[in-house]
């Protein structure tokens, strides 16, 4: 067959089947990235299983939304990862930087600051130049408006708020480059624990504007890459 043809088919195998997970060897082929290991409620062992097989087929690994009880096992086992207590993320092998344009993640207060770093990080292992701009909320506006500069010269922009969820839309009507917003848990009790700021960014009125799941920080860090990219 031709060599276009034997890459297209490749694109749909294989997987290791190890009873418990299927790992998805060739997703970096279609997607241009491995296969990301999601830590919450999984078994730390199996997490360790996991990221053995992915070390081994990859030499790059990526697990987020873990603690460091999870980190101290896969440093026992897999030496070289590292560990972001604020992104409660593990990874090994962070890409060089190949992505020329920058990834600016603006937060609206400093609470957010967790839901940042998985963004930040996600982005800075796929090979990104990526800053973090905090606590510029539209609680003082004059924040944001001080660093314009800054914000102007970004290529794709992740904008993080809580409480009313307001900072997307201003920030999307100041800049002519693509926003997503990712609305936080954080608030007191009428923000509904992210509703209130996720409805507000889904409601935004300037154009540009993308919107991730409540505190999916990694979501928006991933697609952020493939924009930059």
């Amino acid at each position: 067959m031709s060599i276009s043809k034997a890459a297209s088919e490749l694109k749909t195998l294989p997987f290791h089947d190890m009873g418990f997970a299927k790992i998805d060897r060739h997703r970096a082929i279609r997607r241009g990235y491995p296969e990301v290991v999601f830590g919450q409620g999984k078994n730390p062992d199996d997490i360790v299983r996991i990221s053995r097989s992915m070390i081994h087929h990859h030499r790059s690994l990526l697990v987020t939304r873990v603690d460091r009880l999870v980190y101290e096992k896969l440093k026992r086992e897999i030496p070289g990862v590292e560990f972001d207590s604020d992104a409660g993320m593990v990874y090994f092998g962070k890409s060089r930087v190949k992505n020329k344009g920058l990834i600016l993640v603006v937060t609206a207060g400093t609470s957010d600051y967790k839901v940042a770093r998985e963004a930040a990080l996600t982005a800075e292992v796929m090979g990104n130049k990526v800053k973090i701009l905090a606590d510029v909320g539209v609680a003082g506006v004059h924040r944001l408006i001080a660093n314009m500069k800054a914000i102007r010269k970004a290529n794709v922009l992740i904008v993080i708020a809580g409480m009313e969820g307001a900072l997307a839309s201003v920030v999307s009507g100041l800049v002519n480059k693509p926003v997503i917003a990712v609305p936080t848990s954080v608030g007191y009790g009428a923000s509904f624990k992210g509703i209130a700021p996720l409805l507000a960014m889904l409601n935004s009125c300037s154009p540009g504007v993308t919107v991730v799941n409540i505190d999916n920080g990694f979501g928006a860090g991933y697609f952020a890459s493939l924009i930059n990219k």
